[in-house]
């Protein structure tokens, strides 16, 4: 699953790994995992670019094994190599929201601040959306699939895209 932070990708990921019976990556969790430190800690030591260095790396690790439910960060898609193994290696989801719900959802997830920083100096509504305008081209690019998260409960979510691989599922069959 791709798009911006605070659209669910995780949350939906948990329900999903259970309904399909396969392990959840988080890709920012793996990549503070390898790193050893916080994204915010990757992005003030090292820069950006060091970060995206080890998302790339991480990205390619989780796709080469076994069926995963991945809730990629939200700038995965920012790369052409990370967007080409999406392509490439499974399915994709693009989880959407409007700015005002995914700064609402963000300010509300108490971890956050402490693991993630912000990518501009914007104020928080104009930072979030300044950067899905810049990103939706790509994540459109991506996605094979896209939901609206507004509105719905993460299990309505996780049913629609369990309704979307049924359908994929089926037509693969004919």
């Amino acid at each position: 699953m791709t798009g911006f932070r605070g659209t669910g990708k995780t949350s939906v990921g948990e329900i999903l790994s259970k309904s399909l019976h396969c392990p959840l990556v988080d890709l920012d969790d793996e990549i503070e995992k390898t790193a050893g430190k916080t994204i915010r800690e990757i992005f003030s030591d090292s820069g950006e670019s060091t970060f995206r260095d080890l998302e790339s790396t991480c990205l390619r690790e989780v796709s080469s094994g076994t069926p995963t439910v991945i809730a990629l960060g939200g700038g995965a898609i920012l790369r052409k190599e990370n967007r080409q193994l999406i392509a490439q290696t499974g399915l994709c989801i693009w989880l959407t929201a409007d700015a005002e719900s995914l700064l609402h959802r963000i300010q509300s997830d108490r971890s956050s601040d402490r693991r993630r920083p912000a990518l501009t100096s914007l104020p928080a509504l104009a930072e979030v959306r300044q950067l899905l305008a810049d990103r939706e081209p790509l994540y459109r690019q991506s996605a094979d699939h896209w939901v609206d998260t507004g509105g719905k409960t993460i299990q309505a979510v996780a049913d629609e895209i369990l309704a979307l691989l049924e359908a994929e599922n089926r037509q693969q069959k004919d």
